[in-house]
C-alpha cells in the first residue's frame, strides 16, 4: 500500500509540473517569449548546482502522509521565507535550489518517515534588471537566475562602439557594488567576472578608456581595450598572445591618430627595445608587426599570364585567351631559387595564349631567352638560371592566327590550321591582286621575324606578305605624276624661248 501511494505521489507531481509548464506557455504572448523559454528551462534549473532560489520561483512539493498523498505548491516571495506545508518555515535567502531541496525533503522525512518527499521546480522566476551608461538606450531587461551578464548584453545588442567590456559596474538590490571585466571572463574563463544576474541588479556600462588595434605577425590580431598602465608589451604578449615564429619585432609600425600632426595619422617605427620597454600607447593607436617573409626579394612576371586559384581558373583562362590584355604579377622568392622550381609551383600562371617557348628574362640591360616548356613538363628539369632580385620574366602572347597582308584581295588575320601551306592562307585572303603581284611573289616571316621559304611549315603568328612587284602597276601609279612633271618642263621651255625672241 505504501509503494502504491508513493507511485501515485510521483505521478501527481509530474503531471502538475507539466500542466504548470503548459499554462505558462499559453499565457505567454509574443512579447513575453522569455517566459516560454524559462518555463521550458525548469529542468535546466534543477540540474544546475548554481541555480539560486529566486523570488518568484514556483516549486511543487509532493510526499506521502501515511496513506494519503500530498501535493503542495510553494511560491517564493521577496522575504525568501519558504513554508514547508504545515511542517515549518525555512529561510532560503542566498541558497541554491539544491540546498533548499535537501533541507525541505529532510524536514518532510523527519515528520513522515518513508514519505518519499520530492521538491521540483515548476516555474523558474523571471525578474527585471536595469541597464544604463554607454548603451544604445537605457532600459530594463527581463532575466532569470541562470542568465549571465554577457548573455544579456549580447542577446539584446545593447553596446555601442564606445562601450567598455572591461569596466562594468553592477549594483545589487542591497546596494553592494562590484566591477566586472568581461575580457577576463572570455579569455581566461574567469566566470566570476561574468556573474549570474539577480533581481533588482542595476548594470552600468562605462565608456572605454583606450582601444588599440594590432595586426600582422601575432597569434591573435584584433582590437583590444587596454587597462590603465597596459601598453605595447602587454598588447603583444597578453592580448595578442605573442609573436608568430615569422614575426620581425625589429620593424614594428605604429600609426597614431590621437594628437597626430598629420590628418591621416603619424607613422612611428618601433624596435624590439620598444617592446621590452613597454612603449606607451594612446587611444585608437594601430600597431602592425611585420613578418620576416616580407623581406623576401621579389621578381616580376609580365605578359600572357594570369594570377588566380580555384574554380575561376578555367573561366579566367578562357577570358584571357580571347584578349591581348597583358598582366603583371609580383612574386616573392627564396634566395638561390632556380627558375625551374619557381615556374613548376606556379604553372597556373600560364594560359592557352602563353608563348612559353619564347619567354625571356630581362635582367638589367641583358635579355636572356628561356624556353619554359621543358621546365613545365619535366619535374626533374633544372634550369641553368637562378632567380635574381628585380628580374622581369616576359611571357609573350601566342595567338593561333596567320596574318596575310600586301597584294591580296582581303588582307586580314586568319585562323591557324596545322599542316597547311602558305598558299592556303593566301587563298583565304581571296588570292593575289594580279595587277599588283606577279609570279606569286611572297615574303614569309615567323613569329621571331625569321624569313621562311615557301616550303617551310607555316606556324602560328606567321606573317605572309604578297609583294607588290608588277611593273605595269608601278607605271600606272606614277604615270600621272611623270606626265605632269613633263608638261611643266615643256611649258617652261616654251616660255623661255618666247622671251628670248
Amino acid at each position: 500500500m505504501k509503494r502504491i501511494a508513493l507511485w501515485l505521489l510521483f505521478v501527481t507531481a509530474v503531471v502538475f509540473a507539466q500542466e504548470s509548464s503548459q499554462e505558462s506557455q499559453q499565457e505567454s504572448s509574443p512579447q513575453a517569449s522569455g517566459t516560454t523559454l524559462l518555463a521550458r528551462n525548469a529542468q535546466l534549473a534543477m540540474s544546475s548546482a548554481d541555480y539560486r532560489v529566486t523570488a518568484g520561483d514556483v516549486y511543487t512539493l509532493a510526499y506521502a502522509a501515511g496513506t494519503q498523498s500530498v501535493t503542495y505548491v510553494i511560491t517564493v516571495d521577496n522575504s525568501y521565507r519558504v513554508r514547508v506545508s504545515n511542517l515549518g518555515i525555512i529561510n532560503a535567502a542566498g541558497r541554491t535550489f539544491q540546498q533548499l531541496k535537501t533541507e525541505v525533503e529532510t524536514v518532510v522525512s523527519n515528520n513522515y518517515p518513508l514519505s518519499g518527499a520530492q521538491l521540483v521546480i515548476t516555474r523558474p522566476s523571471l525578474f527585471k534588471v536595469s541597464i544604463a551608461g554607454e548603451v544604445n538606450v537605457a532600459q530594463e531587461q527581463t532575466a532569470w537566475a541562470l542568465a549571465r551578464l554577457s548573455s544579456l548584453l549580447d542577446d539584446n545588442h545593447l553596446l555601442t562602439a564606445y562601450s567598455s567590456i572591461r569596466d562594468i559596474t553592477i549594483t545589487s538590490s542591497s546596494g553592494q557594488r562590484r566591477t566586472c571585466d568581461l575580457f577576463k571572463a572570455q579569455r581566461d574563463g574567469d566566470l566570476s567576472q561574468d556573474p549570474y544576474l539577480r533581481p533588482g541588479d542595476a548594470i552600468r556600462i562605462n565608456r572605454i578608456d583606450r582601444v588599440v588595434t594590432i595586426t600582422g605577425s601575432v597569434e591573435r590580431p584584433g582590437a583590444y581595450q587596454l587597462l590603465s598602465g597596459e601598453n605595447l608589451s602587454d598588447l603583444i604578449t597578453r592580448y595578442a598572445s605573442g609573436l608568430t615564429p615569422t614575426a620581425d619585432p625589429s620593424r614594428v609600425e605604429l600609426v597614431r591618430f590621437v594628437d597626430a600632426e598629420a590628418d591621416s595619422g603619424d607613422k612611428l617605427y618601433l624596435s624590439k627595445q620598444s617592446i621590452s620597454e613597454n612603449y606607451p600607447l594612446k587611444h585608437f593607436d594601430a600597431v602592425m608587426v611585420p613578418s620576416i617573409m616580407d623581406l623576401e626579394p621579389v621578381m616580376f612576371v609580365e605578359g600572357a599570364v594570369q594570377e588566380n586559384t580555384g574554380q575561376q581558373r578555367l573561366q579566367n583562362s578562357l577570358a584571357t585567351a580571347q584578349s591581348n590584355a597583358s598582366n603583371r604579377i609580383t612574386v616573392q622568392f627564396n634566395q638561390g631559387e632556380n627558375y625551374a622550381s619557381l615556374l613548376q609551383r606556379n604553372s597556373s600562371w600560364f594560359t592557352a595564349i602563353s608563348d612559353t617557348q619564347h619567354a625571356y628574362i630581362i635582367r638589367g640591360e641583358e635579355r636572356i631567352p628561356l624556353n619554359i616548356n621543358p621546365i613545365l613538363y619535366d619535374s626533374n628539369y633544372q634550369s641553368q638560371y637562378f632567380v635574381e632580385r628585380n628580374d622581369v620574366l616576359i611571357i609573350p602572347f601566342r595567338q593561333y592566327f596567320v596574318t596575310v597582308a600586301g597584294a591580296v584581295v582581303k588582307p586580314d588575320r586568319y585562323p591557324y590550321i596545322p599542316d597547311r601551306g602558305w598558299d592556303y592562307y593566301v587563298a583565304l585572303a581571296g588570292g593575289f591582286v594580279k595587277e599588283r603581284n606577279s609570279s606569286d611573289s611572297v615574303e614569309i616571316k615567323d613569329l621571331t621575324g625569321r624569313r621562311m621559304s615557301k616550303t617551310d611549315v607555316i606556324t602560328p603568328e606567321t606573317t605572309i606578305t604578297a609583294r607588290t612587284n608588277a611593273g605595269l602597276y608601278y607605271f600606272n601609279q606614277y604615270a600621272p605624276v611623270i606626265t605632269t612633271i613633263l608638261s611643266i618642263i615643256t611649258t617652261s621651255i616654251s616660255v623661255t624661248l618666247l622671251i628670248g625672241r
